[in-house]
């Protein structure tokens, strides 16, 4: 397993739509609902469904995306990936195949 420091290595637009094309869930998961995203006064019903508009948020905004993110599948490559969002913390251990803490 690989951790991703995201802040400092955040994911291109590429790797994001591949990201939402392999994403367990809704896409605006991906987007953290937080102060900043209250502070930059952003709605978050332009993101439900709407991959193009959470890919161009995160471009821009590498903040916003929510945390943790698991990602099985090559980073560097062109296949697909599969992707959870660790919100709540259970679905982590169902991804990974554990039973929990």
């Amino acid at each position: 397993m690989d951790v991703v420091l995201y802040m400092k290595e955040p994911p291109d637009e590429a790797l994001l739509r591949r990201m939402v094309a392999g994403l367990e869930g809704p896409v605006e998961d991906l987007v953290r609902k937080d102060s900043q995203f209250k502070k930059l006064e952003l709605i978050a019903d332009d993101y439900v469904g709407n991959s193009d508009a959470v890919v161009e948020l995160l471009v821009r905004r590498k903040a916003l995306l929510q945390r943790p993110v698991l990602v099985r599948g090559d980073l560097d490559g062109t296949g697909p990936l599969e992707v959870c969002v660790g919100r709540p913390k259970d679905r982590l251990y169902e991804f990974i195949g554990a039973t929990g803490p």
